[in-house]
C-alpha cells in the first residue's frame, strides 16, 4: 500500500493522534511531504490547505473536489481532530470567552475581542492559550493556580482559532489579529509555538500576518534572544509589572532566575534585530507598584527603548494581598510616565462582566467539579523550550 501507516508514523512521529498523522499539527511544507508518500501530486497540499483553514471542514467527505479514492484514503491514514467548545459567554463589552475541552479533556481558555481601536470594521483580535495551566506561578494571575500540566501542541493552539472564525464566519468577521496572551507562558513551549504562527501565516490558509501575530512572555530570556535570531517581524509584549528586583522577585519568581538587567538586555537585542517597537505590560496592584516613584523608575529603566506601556486594571483573583488601583492613581501614573517621554495607554478593560482574565473561566470550571482536575507534570519551568 502506498504510504502504509507504519511508513508515514515512521516519518511523522511527533504529529500523530490516535495512531493517524494529525493534517492539523502538519506545517505546509510537511503536508507536501505527507501527499508524496499516499503518490499524490503537491497541489494536493495545498487542496488540503485550504480546506482546513479557508473552507475550515472538518471531516474528509466534504473535500468534495477530492477523488473519493483519495478521500478514501486519508480517512484510512490521516485523522483531523478538533477542540470541543464547552461554554461561549458573551460579554456586554464586545468580547466572548471561549472554553474550550481539549481531547484529552483538559480545558483551556480563549478570547475573542470586537472593534479594538486599531482594527478596521469586521475585523477581530483573539487572545489564545498556549498552555495547559502555567509554571510560572504570578502572584497576581489565574493562569497558574494549578501549575502546569502540559503543553498545547500546534494544532490546538491554531484550533482556538479556526473554532472562533466559524462561529464569525456568517457575520463576514475575519480574526486579523492573533494574539498569545492567554493561559501559559508562550516562550516555555517555544517549538510548537513557531509552528502554529507559521501554519497561521500561510497565505494559502488563514494569512494572519506576522506583524498583526504578538506574543506575551513573562521574561524567559534565553528564548526571547533565540527568538531575536529567527528575525521574524512579531510583536513582542513584556510581562513586566514592577520596576525592582526584590518587588519582581515577589510577584513572578521568573525574576529570580533572569533578573530586570538580564530582561532588558534580551529586550534591547530583541528590537535591534527586528526592528519592532516593544511593549511592556503593567498591572496596576494599589500600593504595590503604582506610585509616581515607580512610574519615574519605569521611565528610566526603559531608557533607549523604542516602546509602548500598556497600564492594565487588575482582574481580582483569589489573593487577599492585592487590590486594584483607583482611577486616580492609574490615570496619575499614565501622566508620570507620559512626562518622561514614553508612550503610556491604559488598556481598555474588555470582559470583566464574564471572567475574561487570563485563566478565571478556566479556573473555576476545574473547580466546580473538585476531582476532575488534571495533575500537574514536573516540566522545568524555565526551560527555553524545544
Amino acid at each position: 500500500m502506498v504510504g502504509c501507516p507504519e511508513e508515514l508514523a515512521r516519518a511523522f512521529p511527533d504529529h500523530l493522534h490516535e495512531g493517524k498523522v494529525n493534517l492539523k499539527d502538519l506545517l505546509p511544507s510537511e503536508l507536501e511531504a505527507f501527499v508524496r508518500l499516499l503518490g499524490q501530486s503537491p497541489y494536493r497540499a495545498r487542496q488540503l490547505i485550504r480546506w482546513l483553514y479557508v473552507r475550515r471542514v472538518g471531516a474528509f467527505a466534504d473535500m468534495t473536489d477530492l477523488s473519493r479514492a483519495f478521500r478514501e484514503l486519508l480517512e484510512a491514514v490521516a485523522v483531523l481532530p478538533s477542540l470541543h467548545l464547552a461554554s461561549p459567554q458573551e460579554s456586554l463589552q464586545d468580547t466572548t470567552k471561549f472554553l474550550f475541552t481539549l481531547p484529552d479533556g483538559n480545558p483551556i481558555e480563549s478570547v475573542r475581542m470586537r472593534y479594538l481601536e486599531h482594527l478596521g470594521p469586521g475585523r477581530l483580535a483573539v487572545c489564545l492559550s498556549s498552555q495547559v495551566g502555567c509554571a510560572m506561578g504570578c502572584e497576581f494571575c489565574a493562569s497558574g493556580k494549578l501549575g502546569l500540566v502540559r503543553n498545547l501542541q500546534a494544532w490546538e493552539m491554531v484550533d482556538q482559532v479556526l473554532a472562533i472564525q466559524r462561529r464569525v464566519d456568517a457575520r463576514g468577521e475575519r480574526v486579523a489579529n492573533v494574539v498569545f496572551m492567554g493561559i501559559g507562558e508562550p516562550l516555555h513551549n517555544f517549538r510548537n509555538l513557531l509552528r502554529a504562527i507559521r501554519i497561521l501565516n500561510h497565505g494559502d490558509g488563514l494569512g494572519i500576518g506576522m506583524r498583526h501575530i504578538a506574543i506575551s512572555t513573562s521574561g524567559v530570556v534565553p528564548a526571547i534572544r533565540r527568538l531575536a535570531e529567527k528575525r521574524l517581524p512579531l510583536k513582542l509584549a513584556i510581562s513586566l509589572h514592577a520596576t525592582r528586583d526584590e518587588l519582581r522577585d515577589r510577584l513572578m519568581p521568573v525574576n529570580r532566575r533572569w533578573n530586570l538587567a538580564e530582561l532588558l538586555a534580551s529586550c534591547r537585542e530583541y528590537q535591534a534585530a527586528t526592528g519592532r517597537r516593544m511593549t511592556f505590560e503593567y498591572v496596576m496592584l494599589d500600593g504595590v507598584n503604582d506610585s509616581l516613584e515607580e512610574a519615574d523608575r519605569l521611565v528610566e529603566l526603559l531608557g533607549g527603548l523604542r516602546s509602548l506601556v500598556n497600564l492594565i486594571p487588575w482582574n481580582p483573583v483569589d489573593h487577599p494581598s492585592f487590590r486594584r488601583s483607583s482611577k486616580i492613581r492609574v490615570r496619575a501614573f499614565q501622566e508620570r510616565v507620559q512626562q518622561g517621554g514614553l508612550r503610556c495607554t491604559v488598556r481598555r478593560e474588555k470582559g470583566s462582566d464574564i471572567d475574561a482574565a487570563c485563566g478565571q473561566l478556566r479556573l473555576r470550571e476545574i473547580r466546580r467539579n473538585v476531582g476532575a482536575a488534571p495533575r500537574a507534570e514536573n516540566t522545568p519551568a524555565f526551560s527555553a523550550g524545544g
